[in-house]
């Protein structure tokens, strides 16, 4: 369903004349993290508590970029207290990003949302590398004790994604499921328009794009 909306959002933004790059892949320099990234890469960390060798991602894939902005579009499992805990580190004073308060709402308002999705083995548990570094994980749904091991592996990713793209010379905007556009006088949410895309819709989603990066 993800692939879905994204290649929904793909088609309407190759409609404009935004110069579009898709699944942007980019490698990271791990010298760019060094020094004061490090410092604040080990706060984020140590605050999901992190044990051992801190991970590092080699690159990163993001939905689309349109000259120095990537984009990333974030379903339901984005949004819950392991991410809010993130987003009050050090990272987010260092750096700014036009998206941080909404997304600290998000993450209290929908974390329900986020264990009808995150529930799945795949995504509570996550990879071997989760467990390895954050502990072994409660039964699925069980946020009590260590709570979910995968769920802080993609809130951890998730900060790396912010700190590295901008230690690279990139803007960042993501994109939460859960914000409205208003259309034809009344607000409407991007995750529903992407699901069926109209030909109203269409160029006010483009004009969106394009207020985010200004």
């Amino acid at each position: 369903m993800h692939l879905l909306k994204v290649n929904h959002l793909f088609e309407i933004l190759k409609t404009s004349e935004l110069e579009l790059d898709v699944e942007f892949l980019l490698e990271v320099n791990p010298d760019y993290i060094k020094g004061k990234g490090e410092v604040l890469l080990h706060e984020v960390f140590e605050t999901l508590g992190g044990k051992g060798e801190r991970p590092l991602l080699e690159r990163l894939k993001f939905d689309f970029k349109i000259h120095r902005h990537v984009f990333i579009y974030d379903d339901e499992v984005h949004f819950n207290r392991y991410r809010l805990a993130t987003l009050k580190t050090g990272i987010y004073d260092t750096f700014s990003f036009s998206w941080l308060d909404t997304y600290k709402r998000l993450c209290r308002t929908y974390e329900k949302d986020c264990q009808k999705a995150g529930i799945q083995e795949r995504i509570w548990f996550g990879p071997p590398i989760a467990e390895k570094v954050f502990g072994k994980s409660e039964e699925p749904g069980d946020l009590s004790g260590n709570g979910a091991s995968g769920w802080k592996l993609n809130a951890y990713n998730d900060a790396q994604y912010d700190l590295l793209s901008r230690l690279h010379g990139y803007k960042l905007i993501r994109i939460p499921m859960y914000e409205n556009l208003m259309i034809a006088g009344s607000l409407k949410k991007i995750d529903d328009l992407l699901l069926n895309p109209t030909d109203a819709s269409k160029q006010a989603i483009i004009n969106w794009i394009k207020r985010k990066m200004q």
